[in-house]
């Protein structure tokens, strides 16, 4: 009976040294209130993909593996020569120079989606993640985009109008688009992901 809570407890130890200090202080903060936070222990979904790109860029195996699920789901959108991704996850890359640098420019949490995106300018390649995290603060699942512009919107019902239109018509509310697509150089397809 006691192995579960002690792996759940190795697992949280793991991701809080997978984590930068500032990040750690973050997570462990009270409101001005005094009320602590729902969940110390679950530092918060931006706070963890923030940590990935760290372990990543610093080819820490162990911390990127203490932050991903075992069965990460992995999506890829763009041409198979830019699995730069899946090449550190697998291990298929060597640690030189021409290695690919996941350096995002901006990262932003809707919920448990968190978006992350980047460029490099030199191979005209602009990039987007779509992260997934469960409520333990794990990544489930990863949707990977290159050179493509990618919108998120958020279904809802459409407002109410005098215009006659179907009772069950919805709308999409723009939440966030990439802003890097451009810098690819050349015309680059569209996507829309629903939350």
């Amino acid at each position: 009976m006691e192995t579960q809570p002690k792996k759940k407890r190795e697992e949280r130890e793991r991701r809080n040294r997978a984590m930068g200090a500032a990040e750690r202080e973050m997570v462990n903060v009270t409101n001005e209130g005094g009320f602590q936070l729902a969940n110390p222990s679950a530092p918060s979904n931006e706070v963890v993909v923030k940590a990935l790109y760290e372990a990543l860029s610093s080819r820490d195996a162990h911390a990127v593996q203490s932050l991903l699920a075992p069965d990460l789901e992995w999506w890829f959108h763009g041409p198979p020569s830019h699995q730069f991704l899946m090449r550190i996850l697998t291990g298929a890359t060597t640690s030189n120079s021409n290695t690919f640098q996941f350096n995002p420019q901006s990262i932003v949490a809707f919920g448990s989606l968190v978006l992350a995106e980047g460029c490099d300018p030199d191979r005209s390649i602009s990039w987007v993640h779509a992260w997934t995290l469960s409520p333990d603060g794990i990544i489930t699942q990863v949707r990977e985009y290159f050179n493509t512009s990618v919108t998120v919107t958020r279904l809802g019902k459409s407002q109410p109008s005098d215009q006659i239109a179907p009772a069950n018509l919805h709308h999409c509310q723009p939440l966030w688009e990439s802003t890097l697509a451009n810098r690819a150089g050349k015309s680059v397809p569209g996507l829309v992901l629903a939350l």
